[in-house]
């Protein structure tokens, strides 16, 4: 995600400060920025989903506080605290409510940047490379898709069977651990493990053709003799 074309709401009604935080956003590159300058303003702008608020506490028609509450009702769009109550108190209660990050006036301009951006990055970077990392398997030269169902190598793509799928799956989330028969039959088939010994063995062989170098040599899926299979880690392979 592109942090910088990321919409700032900014309320506060200095418009001297205003106007500084604009040029300095601008300057260091964000591309969308509205400006309220009371409560009233902000909840109209506010309808069109920013993706940051940069709310004062003090305004002429109402306080940050109760703003940021009806905000939360609907929305969890990140927002910092920008506020001239610097005391405990105001900067735990801002906290204590689900704000971001609470900033005391007067602050450094670069600080205030850096803030900024620890905020979007929480909200919308990690977030994203979370769900794509939980959503991807990396073995070795091999790279499983778990959305698509497919495996990639060197540019190559092969699919897997919808009973592949699961069982990787189940392996996975279980890496560095034994899966045992029965866990693996109740994921693919939801029965015991009784009745499926070689249905089993044969989709583990199959899966095993698609993930690994030497199948007949497994580097990753490994058979626990009497118990079930293990997905090993990667430290496993150092």
């Amino acid at each position: 995600m592109d942090l910088y074309a990321c919409e700032i709401l900014l309320v506060d009604d200095n418009r001297e400060l205003q106007e500084m935080l604009r040029e300095m956003l601008e300057r260091e590159g964000y591309q969308k920025l509205r400006q309220a300058y009371s409560c009233r303003e902000a909840r109209e702008m506010f309808a069109r989903r920013p993706q940051l608020v940069v709310l004062d506490v003090m305004l002429p028609d109402g306080d940050g506080f109760s703003l940021f509450r009806e905000f939360r009702e609907g929305s969890n769009v990140p927002i910092l605290f920008l506020s001239a109550r610097d005391e405990d108190n105001n900067r735990l209660l801002g906290l204590g409510m689900g704000a971001d990050d609470y900033v005391t006036k007067p602050f450094l301009p670069q600080e205030l940047l850096l803030r900024i951006q620890a905020v979007l990055k929480r909200a919308y970077v990690y977030p994203a490379l979370q769900m794509q990392q939980s959503q991807t398997a990396q073995l070795g030269r091999y790279r499983v898709d778990l959305r698509n169902a497919t495996v990639e190598r060197d540019g190559r793509e092969v699919q897997l069977t919808a009973k592949e799928l699961l069982l990787f799956k189940k392996l996975w989330e279980n890496r560095g651990n034994i899966v045992t028969f029965d866990a693996l039959c109740q994921a693919v088939w939801n029965d015991n493990y009784y009745g499926y010994e070689n249905t089993l063995m044969v989709h583990i062989r199959r899966l095993r053709e698609k993930v690994e170098e030497d199948p007949s040599n497994p580097r990753w899926i490994h058979t626990v003799r009497g118990l079930g299979y293990r997905l090993a880690e990667k430290k496993d392979n150092l």
